[in-house]
């Protein structure tokens, strides 16, 4: 059973920094893709960050320079490290592993909170 595990959440002052987690189980996860995605009230879920089973990353365009994606193959885990927060950042924060045949291998945890306000 595979099984996505965030944890690192929180609520964080404006300007601050939070560092997220998502353990990997059931899966070798060097062999996936790895993303963050978030979903704020009202809104659609959205792509943070991604870096692939071959080590290369990428960032949606607000959260470049800010944001940083890093896996942890040995331990089955991806991190999302956040600085220079901002109120709009708040959301919930999604772990996704995913290969080809996505229709098949595609894996999402449950969300962590991170809220950012004063």
């Amino acid at each position: 059973q595979v099984q996505l595990v965030e944890s690192g959440g929180g609520l964080v002052q404006p300007g601050g920094s939070l560092r997220l987690s998502c353990v990997a189980s059931g899966i070798i996860s060097n062999n996936y893709d790895m993303s963050w995605y978030r979903q704020a009230p009202g809104k659609q879920r959205e792509l943070v960050a991604a870096t692939t089973s071959g080590g290369s990353t990428n960032y949606a365009g607000s959260m470049k320079g800010r944001f940083t994606i890093s896996r942890d193959n040995a331990k089955n885990t991806v991190s999302l490290h956040m600085n220079s927060l901002k109120p709009e950042d708040t959301a919930v924060y999604y772990c996704n592993a995913r290969r080809f045949p996505t229709l098949k291998y595609n894996y999402w945890g449950q969300g962590t909170q991170v809220t950012v306000s004063s």
